[in-house]
């Protein structure tokens, strides 16, 4: 599957992948940071997302086998890779089944164990927009209100809106698939992967992704992997406390 994706910088490939319902853009800020540092950043949209295409296949050896493709055909090795929330179980399950190709991860609020769905409410509200009497942004968050309340949320979602036709809107997601195949985000990774390069896990500190008990879990999969809490952060902590995000990751990425 060909990925979309925004590149800029040059030099060493860094790879983002974002969140479910997200897309690299989402990234757009940290991302020209990065490359200023002197990396070639790629924000990829992993399928069903974004630009990149939909298919009726879902999971994450397929957004692994994605991932593996897009390096071969830009020809990347020695790659650092970032992954959030969804994005970080496929940057974790990546590195395990290619360690030759990453260098450096790091892995955004999120640990490799099982989650349960929770995600519905979200999936409904979306489901719940109704494009036919759409006709513009405010309309659709004014939708959106009746069943987010926070306005965080409600802006995150809204990225996905588009214009399909002059007087139609849609969702870049393919929001069809990833209602019908959510039990696929909460997956725990394979018991024998393993990854021993340097790894960092980032947590934020007012969010429950990532427990004191899940620890041991990460240790066993990443054994050289060292983790850090962002302070006045949940799990959108790049997005909540970007400076502090960008300080701990960029000097991971920066040591030897």
């Amino acid at each position: 599957m060909k990925l979309h994706s925004n590149i800029i910088g040059e030099d060493t490939p860094f790879i983002i992948l974002h969140g479910f319902l997200g897309m690299g853009d989402n990234w757009k800020t940290l991302g020209k940071k990065y490359s200023e540092l002197g990396y070639q950043v790629h924000m990829i949209d992993q399928r069903n997302h974004g630009r990149s295409p939909h298919s009726n296949n879902f999971s994450y050896q397929l957004l692994s086998d994605d991932l593996f493709e897009y390096c071969t055909t830009h020809q990347l090795t020695n790659i650092i890779l970032l992954g959030h929330s969804m994005g970080g179980k496929t940057a974790m399950h990546f590195a395990c089944e290619h360690s030759n190709i990453v260098t450096k991860l790091i892995i955004a609020d999120i640990a490799p164990k099982y989650y349960a769905p929770h995600h519905q409410d979200i999936l409904d509200s979306l489901q719940a927009l109704d494009f036919s009497e759409i006709t513009s942004r405010s309309d659709a968050e004014n939708e959106l209100k009746n069943y987010i309340k926070d306005t965080g949320t409600r802006l995150f979602l809204l990225k996905n809106l588009y214009r399909k036709t002059k007087t139609e809107f849609g969702l870049r997601i393919n929001l069809q698939i990833l209602n019908k195949k959510v039990n696929e985000i909460g997956k725990a990774l394979d018991d024998k992967a393993r990854y021993v390069g340097n790894t960092l896990f980032l947590s934020g500190e007012n969010s429950n992704y990532i427990l004191e008990e899940d620890l041991p879990l990460i240790q066993f999969h990443f054994p050289n992997a060292q983790i850090q809490k962002i302070t006045k952060s949940g799990h959108w902590l790049h997005a909540e406390n970007p400076v502090e995000f960008f300080k701990y990751s960029s000097k991971f990425i920066k040591n030897p």
